[in-house]
Parts: structure tokens; C-alpha cells; sequence
């Protein structure tokens, strides 16, 4: 095994805590066991003499109100052994409280990542820190757990949560310092059965609430608690659409975060009025109200950090004054003092002046919220302000202690709402809506009627015209699932306004810790395809510009075009229609892109070379919707992904390149996201996916029924994504982990051993066994898209971690010969491997082989076919700026750039990310046209 050589990288080590459900604690008591069943490490690990990595928040400003932040850290191969502890510590050498866990390990045992938690304190006060080996510091404020009875009570030190294991009360109480500041938290949910034209006020809606199935404490401190709770929504005896609800808590905080996950399974069926319409869908906790209402507040987060500063009942812009001071200290939601103090001219008369109790925001678009308000049900509204984008956060509570809230993402996945209801009571209600019931019901039913698409032929007839791959039942949304992020303060008084700031500031983007460029590219994970930018010639300052330009463009163009929504945002669209100055979102598989030929890998290799936020932040939306809305999580297709499509589920190619684990990884190990990981784990037995759908059935010459001991599986597409969800589980060391690595082993060996290697394209798998049969001829079975979603990048990490001698050769030998023209196929395989293209995006493997083989023609071919691939790949000689348009011929004012389209942009990101890293001192000096 000839590792990739690293010329510009440091072998910088770093260390972190944390804890998964996989395995236990580094360096405690809770030390799983089975962390990593291969020895090897430890000599490795005790020779290596590594210094400290700096660790950096992404952006500026902290930890800030936060409750605590995760972050991962890579370890190169052999540096630390599995049980290795690790500490925490300011620049200026103040020790933080840190808690570690294992999140990877290396075949040979020792770590590979390893997740880092960290709560306020310390930690919220820096901007750096130094990652060590060596003894954590305790916290001086411990998170604990404890299960009694139906309830399971966890304790940061500063609140205490009770959370219920059954009925529809998530968490039923939370106190602080022995004063209840919120209680009853639980899911609400509006059906509406019956669609109409014109929305009818007589319309009536079943209201569902939470109903608990199953609670797990998944971590239990002492930096970080991690509780799940399951369930559906249930009303009388119907139960649906089900839930899991992560809560984590963080030593020494005084709030807590919310991670929902909701997966449909109604019933919409195309055509039909009838069925299962989600009209409302929120996170709802009750506020008990102590104070004089004159000493109760409001707090609703406006556009960017603006608020609405009032109190229940108003003493300010009287007729009477009842002094400047008075007036002051509500408006900063201090106590007032006692009304005998003020000018009894106001005093005499305070029962006539209005309580306000209910308040709404609505954010119905991308661009445009509304605010009103009334004094009680019953009783008209007024309103109350408005603006383009809310925060999504807001106040409810007193001078004695209040309920902070805040929803992440809040106008991009919109329709959502804030309610506020009660507060002149004396106790308040707050909702936050992830579907604003002021909204058109969630209609998900297929855009058309399929248009005479009975028959596979007349189907790919339509393939042929609009791209998309129609068939008729299979654009359905029954499984897909969507994932929204919220944070909730426990205040022991009204915060100042600058707090509340922080506070929403927090819950629109959760700090979050990272290890810098240097030390990722120089751990050699993720196959070691990406170097930190460089700039330092001519030629890698152009590439280095375009890849700036493309991003930005991308970045840009998603506010431009409004690709938000609760069902949209994070995804991006396919191809432009340079007629209509516009996408084609209308226009079948040219829509949504739905990871069509990697753009997630394009972005995460993009920030991991760079480390900037903004990079980061793009790829965490599209991770979260990809991994999310364009996979089906329930039903007879789970485990698989939706093509590119008008809608994400639309199109009727159901498959594993879009479902696979290599466009998560990444988010997972630096950050580790439980729901990521549930995500990769739910994959493992994805290859029984094949029994039933036949990904290509449509094309297929001769009858095929599936038959679990000699399924049709390409080693491109297909493997590639279950490979990745068996490396990963491996990995982890996850419930399935000696299965997944049989499965890994087991099919490596087999596709090695058939008579063309991966060239062969394909052969019968067997569930049983996990093996590829070996074919007694030789084949050629190579498509332009097989290598294209996540195989090079999984197969290097493969390389780089697994002795398989006869593997490696025959993915080096796909990796030459691919782009070796037609004659020298012929000449290796006997016949050559038809008509391809994507030669540009495929220049990674001619870079990635010249590594490997030490070959200097194959690192010059492959800037050869960077630069001059296909005739729609992006040359030197393309614009590189955008253009301005405007109306009468956009909808809106902003810019284009026609030449752009989405799998270009993804395969040069790549290419151009992966040749730097390999080859980039073998780059040409003069940069052709």
C-alpha cells in the first residue's frame, strides 16, 4: 500500500470528546468495549510524538448564548490508540472541561476521528483553543442524568429538564434554580382531509399531539447529555406521521437545543382532493405567567437583529407618564417599582389599560413576514409591524424568569410561524411552527397526470423530451423526511437586549468548533483528495479563482432564485434555460439536482481545504436536505434516493447513488451529528433494496426477476454507495459493524477477482453471502456515471486503509484506462469501452493513478483532459464573470452566468480540488485557452 504523498501539508495532530451511541467515552468509566476490535495501534500510537492542534470557531463571535458546541478532529493512521484521552485549553493555557468520544477508527484499531463537546464557561469566553493529549479538565458544573419511574431528569448545573418516556409531554418540566420557567413541551399537528380551490373558513382540522413510544439516553455527560425520543403523532386511535427528537444538553448551560425529524407517511394521492394535508406542524410548551402583567414581556425577533420590545401591558405612550424611569425599566424589562411610586394619575388607573396576550409572526415566504397582535380569543387583531426575513426567535416571561426560543433557518424553510397565546394569563402558550397553519395546506401530491406514460417504451419516450424518468405510483412522497433545529433558553429573568441577540443569533447558526486545513489534509482522510488552497503559481491562482467564482455564483443565485422552502432549501438545481434567463425548475430531471454527480462532495472538499464558514454552511443545508428529503426512510424503497426531479421524489429512478452514505460523511465526522449518523446506519442493509426495484429495468433486453443469491449490482453506482455505508459502519464500530466489514472485505475481493476488474461493470450479487459470483468471461461495462457519485473518493479512502493488492490494481487499471482512448482499451480489454464522456471530471482518476504509480504521463493527461475535456466542460476561455439582467425579461434584478450548469460545476470543483492535491506540482506553466 503506497500511501498519497503529502508536499505541502502538516502532520499536525489533534484530539477532541464527545460521545455517540456507538461507542463510549474516551478516558471514562462508560469505556465501550467494543470500540475497535483489531489490535495494532498502540506500539503506533506510543511512538508517535504529536503537539497540539488549534482549534477555531468558523465564525465570529464564540460560543455566544449557545448551550455548547461538537466538533470532530481526524487522526492520522497509528497516532493514538483507542483509548487515548484528550484536553482542552484557552491560548492563554486556561484548562476547558471537554468531553470525548470516538467517532472512527482505523482498520489497525487506532483512532481515525474522534468528537469533541464543550458547554459555556471557558470555552464561551475563547476564540482558540489548543486540542492535547492528555486529561480533560471537569467541569465545575456537571451535566447529569438520571431515569425514575416514567421520567427521565437531566440537570446542567444552572436548569433541570424532566423528560417523559410516555404520553404526549416531550419534556414535561424545566426549572431553574427551583422556579418552573416551562413545562408540557410537546408536538402538535394540524390534518387537513380535504383540499379546496378556494380555502373554505368553515374548514375543519384534526388536531395530533406527541404520543411517546420510546426513549433512549444516549449520552450522559459529564460535558454533554444526549436524550432521543420517538414517536408519532397520535389523535384517538389514528397514529401518524412519526417523529425522533434528539435534546442536548451542555455543562453549565441555561438552555438546551431541539433536533425534529419528521417522516411522512400520509396518504396524497395525484388527482384526488382527499387525504392526509399537514396544515400546521409545531413544537408547542406552556409558560407559566407570576408577575404583574406591567412586568411581563415580549420579545419577537424582527428582520436581522431587530426586535418587538413590549410588555403584556404596555405604561409607556400613556396620556398619563408615570415617570421616565418606570418607562425605562420596562422598556428593558426590568422590575418595575411598586405602582405606589409612579404618578397616581397612571396608577389610579391601570385596569384600564389593555393586556396584549396573543402575538403571531407568519412568515408565509422568503420574502415577507407579518406581525400582529390582540389582547385575548375572542377579540380582533391589530397588527403589529412586518418585514422581509425574520429571525425566528422570541421571548416570552417576566421579571422572575422567562422562555427564550428560537428556530433555525426560519424564513429559508418557510412557511413558519411563531405564536404566542395567553400571556395575560397565567400561563402563556408559545408555538414554534415548522408549517405556519396560516399557510396552504403541505401539498405533496405529483405535479401531472402522467401525460399517457403507461408503458416503460412511452415512458422513455418522455425521457427523451423532458428528462425525466416518469412512471406511474412512483413519484410519491410516502417516506421522505425533513430535519429543523431549535433552541430554548430557561431565563431567571427578562434578558437585556443584548442578550437576546445573542440569543437568536445562537439559534439562526449554532457556533460551531473546527480543527484548521493543515491538520484535516494532513490525517490523510477521506482518501487524502484535498490540500489546503494554494495560490502560490499562476496557474493554481486561475483555478483557484474559478473555484471561488462557482461557489459564489451558487450562493448567490440560491437568494436570487428563492430555492427556500421547508421542503427545498438546501438543494440547488440542475441546469439553466438560457432562453428564459431562468433554471429550468419546470422542466422534469433538468429541476432540483438531488446530489446529481456529487455537488455535496464538491462542497465538502471545498471546505475542507479552505475552512470557510460560508462553504461550510452551504454544505450543511444541502447535506441536511439531500440525506433527508431526496431519500426514502420508510416503505418498500427505503434506503433508496430520488433522481433529479421537478420534485424531489418525483422521478421514478429510485437509487442508491443518490441515497449513499459518501455525501454525509463528512458532516457526520466533524461534526457528530447523530442524525447524520442514523442516517449512514439505516444504509447498511440497503443492498436489499435490489429484491424490490431493478434500477435498470427500463432498459433490460431479457426477462430479469430478482433473486436474492444473484442480484444484477453495477460495481459503479451502485457499490459504490452501499460500500460507503459499510466502510462508514465499520468504521464507527456500529451495531452492524462485523457484518458491514464482511460485506466491504467480501465484495472488494470479488470485484478484484472478476476478469476485468471494475471494468466488468457488473456482477450477481448474493444477500446471503455478501460476495459477488466471478464471471467465467470477460466483460466491458463502462458508463460516464459510474465513477461520478462518490466512487473515486470511496475507493481511495479504501486504498489508503485496506491491504488489497489485486483491488487497488484494478481500480488504478479503471482509473488509466477510462480516458487511454478507444485503441488502448481495445488493446488492454479486447474491446473499448464504447462512447464516454466527462473527461474533465474523470481527470481525477488519471491524477489519482499517476500517485499511485509514480507516472508522470498520467499526471500530464490528466491536466491535459482538466483543461480540454469535453466541449461543454468549462475551459479557460469561458467568461468567468456573471451578467446582469433585469426586467422585463427576469423576474427580479440579479445576475447569470448561462454557462454554468450544475453537474459541470461539481465534476470541475472536484477535479480541480483533487488535481491540486495530487498532481499540483506537475501542473502545467502555461495555461492553455
Amino acid at each position: 500500500m503506497s500511501p498519497i504523498p503529502r508536499r505541502t501539508l502538516l502532520k499536525a495532530a489533534t484530539a477532541a470528546s464527545a460521545a455517540v451511541p456507538f461507542a463510549g467515552l474516551i478516558g471514562s468509566q462508560d469505556q465501550a468495549a467494543a470500540a475497535a476490535p483489531e489490535a495494532g495501534g498502540q506500539a503506533a500510537a506510543k511512538a508517535a510524538a504529536p503537539g497540539p492542534v488549534e482549534i477555531s470557531w468558523l465564525e465570529d463571535g464564540g460560543l455566544g448564548a449557545a448551550p455548547g458546541s461538537t466538533f470532530g478532529v481526524p487522526w492520522p493512521k497509528g497516532r493514538y490508540e483507542k483509548d487515548q484521552a484528550f484536553a482542552l485549553a484557552t491560548a492563554d493555557g486556561t484548562a476547558v472541561p471537554v468531553q470525548t468520544w470516538a467517532t472512527g477508527f482505523w482498520p489497525d484499531g487506532s483512532l481515525k476521528w474522534t468528537a469533541h463537546a464543550v458547554g459555556p464557561g471557558a470555552a464561551g469566553k475563547a476564540e482558540k483553543f489548543m486540542l492535547t493529549a492528555g486529561t480533560a479538565a471537569a467541569p465545575a458544573k456537571k451535566v447529569t442524568v438520571a431515569t425514575s419511574g416514567s421520567t427521565v431528569t437531566v440537570s446542567t448545573g444552572v436548569i433541570t429538564a424532566k423528560i417523559g418516556t410516555r404520553g404526549s409531554a416531550l419534556v414535561r418540566s424545566v426549572t431553574r434554580g427551583g422556579t418552573e420557567i416551562a413545562r408540557n413541551g410537546r408536538l402538535v399537528l394540524l390534518r387537513q382531509g380535504e383540499l379546496h380551490d378556494a380555502q373554505e373558513a368553515k374548514e375543519k382540522y384534526e388536531h395530533f399531539e406527541s404520543a411517546i413510544d420510546k426513549v433512549e439516553v444516549e449520552q450522559r455527560g459529564p460535558v454533554r447529555a444526549v436524550v432521543r425520543i420517538d414517536g408519532k403523532h397520535r389523535r384517538g386511535r389514528r397514529s401518524w406521521l412519526p417523529f425522533s427528537i434528539r435534546l442536548y444538553f451542555y455543562a453549565g448551560a441555561e438552555s438546551f437545543r431541539m433536533v425534529h425529524t419528521i417522516t411522512f407517511d400520509g396518504t396524497q394521492e395525484p388527482g384526488k382532493a382527499k387525504g392526509d394535508f399537514v396544515r400546521g406542524l409545531g413544537v408547542r410548551f406552556t409558560v407559566p405567567m407570576r408577575d404583574e402583567s406591567y412586568d411581563r414581556h415580549i420579545r419577537i425577533g424582527g428582520e436581522g437583529d431587530g426586535m418587538l420590545v413590549e410588555a403584556v401591558k404596555g405604561i409607556t405612550g400613556l396620556r398619563r407618564d408615570p415617570g421616565k424611569a418606570v418607562r425605562a425599566a420596562q422598556f428593558k424589562g426590568d422590575k418595575l417599582p411598586d405602582p405606589s411610586s409612579w404618578d397616581q394619575r397612571v396608577t389610579s388607573r391601570l385596569q384600564y389599560i389593555p393586556e396584549w396576550g396573543d402575538y403571531t409572526l407568519a412568515q408565509l415566504s422568503a420574502d415577507g413576514f407579518g406581525l400582529r397582535k390582540r389582547t385575548k380569543k375572542g377579540h380582533g387583531w391589530i397588527p403589529a409591524g412586518g418585514g422581509r426575513r425574520a429571525s425566528g426567535f422570541g421571548y416570552v416571561g417576566g421579571v422572575s424568569g422567562g422562555f427564550s426560543f428560537g428556530l433555525r433557518d426560519f424564513w429559508r424553510k418557510f412557511p413558519a410561524q411563531l405564536d404566542i397565546r395567553d400571556a395575560q394569563t397565567d400561563a402563556a402558550e408559545v408555538t414554534l411552527w415548522l408549517w405556519s397553519p396560516e399557510a396552504e395546506p403541505m401539498d405533496l401530491r405529483f405535479y401531472h397526470d402522467g401525460m399517457g406514460q403507461e408503458t416503460h417504451p412511452e415512458q422513455l419516450e418522455g425521457l427523451n423530451i423532458t428528462y425525466e424518468d416518469y412512471e406511474p405510483g412512483f413519484g410519491t412522497p410516502y417516506g421522505i423526511a425533513r430535519t429543523s433545529e431549535l433552541m430554548f433558553w430557561a431565563n431567571d429573568a427578562t434578558p437585556a437586549a443584548a442578550e437576546l441577540a445573542r440569543q437568536a443569533a445562537a439559534a439562526q447558526t449554532p457556533p460551531q468548533l473546527a480543527a484548521p486545513p493543515e491538520h484535516l489534509a494532513g490525517a490523510d482522510v477521506f482518501g487524502g483528495l484535498f490540500a489546503p488552497v494554494d495560490r502560490s503559481t499562476l496557474a493554481k491562482k486561475k483555478i483557484e479563482d474559478h473555484l471561488d467564482f462557482l461557489f459564489t455564483y451558487y450562493k448567490d443565485q440560491v437568494d436570487q432564485r428563492r430555492w427556500y422552502g421547508f421542503w427545498d432549501y438546501g438543494d440547488i438545481m440542475h441546469t439553466y434555460d438560457t432562453d428564459r434567463h431562468q433554471w429550468r425548475y419546470d422542466v422534469g430531471g433538468y429541476a432540483w439536482d438531488n446530489s446529481e454527480l456529487s455537488p455535496d462532495l464538491w462542497l465538502w472538499y471545498a471546505y475542507l481545504r479552505s475552512g470557510r464558514a460560508d462553504i461550510f454552511r452551504f454544505a450543511e443545508a444541502m447535506t441536511r436536505h439531500t440525506g433527508e428529503v431526496d431519500v426514502y426512510h420508510l416503505g418498500k424503497w427505503a434506503g433508496l434516493g430520488t433522481r433529479h426531479g421537478v420534485q424531489h421524489y418525483a422521478d421514478s429512478a429510485k437509487q442508491q447513488r443518490i441515497s449513499t452514505a459518501v455525501y454525509r460523511r463528512q458532516y457526520y465526522f466533524l461534526t457528530a451529528d447523530e442524525r447524520v449518523g442514523d442516517l449512514m446506519h439505516a444504509l447498511v442493509d440497503s443492498d436489499e433494496t435490489f429484491l424490490a426495484l431493478d434500477p435498470i429495468r427500463k432498459i433490460r433486453k431479457e426477462p430479469y426477476e430478482p433473486d436474492r443469491n444473484a442480484l444484477s449490482i453495477g460495481f459503479g453506482t451502485d457499490w459504490s454507495g452501499l460500500a460507503s455505508a459499510w466502510l462508514t459502519e465499520w468504521e464507527r464500530r456500529g451495531p452492524k459493524a462485523a457484518k458491514a466489514k464482511d460485506r466491504l472485505l467480501g465484495t472488494m475481493e470479488t470485484i478484484a477477482a472478476q476478469p476485468n476488474g471494475f471494468v466488468q461493470g457488473t456482477a450477481l450479487y448474493d444477500l446471503d453471502t455478501g460476495r459477488f459470483a466471478v464471471a467465467d468471461e470477460p466483460a466491458v461495462g463502462v458508463s460516464h456515471l459510474s465513477a461520478m457519485f462518490g466512487l473515486v473518493e470511496i475507493n481511495a479512502e479504501l486504498i489508503g486503509m485496506i491491504e488489497m493488492p489485486k483491488f487497488k490494481e484494478a481500480w488504478l487499471d479503471y482509473c488509466r484506462y477510462y480516458s487511454a482512448g478507444k485503441t488502448a482499451q481495445a488493446e488492454r480489454y479486447g474491446k473499448n469501452f464504447g462512447t464516454l464522456l466527462l473527461f474533465q471530471g474523470h481527470s481525477r482518476q488519471d491524477a489519482y493513478a499517476a500517485v499511485q504509480l509514480g507516472d508522470d504521463k498520467l499526471a500530464a493527461r490528466a491536466w491535459s483532459k482538466f483543461y480540454d475535456g469535453d466541449p461543454w466542460d468549462y475551459r479557460e476561455s469561458d467568461p468567468w464573470k456573471t451578467e446582469k439582467i433585469d426586467g422585463p425579461i427576469a423576474l427580479v434584478p440579479g445576475s447569470e452566468a448561462p454557462w454554468v450548469g450544475t453537474n459541470t460545476t461539481a465534476l470541475y470543483g472536484l477535479a480541480a480540488i483533487q488535481n491540486l492535491a495530487l498532481v499540483g506540482d506537475k501542473i502545467p506553466d502555461e495555461i492553455p485557452n
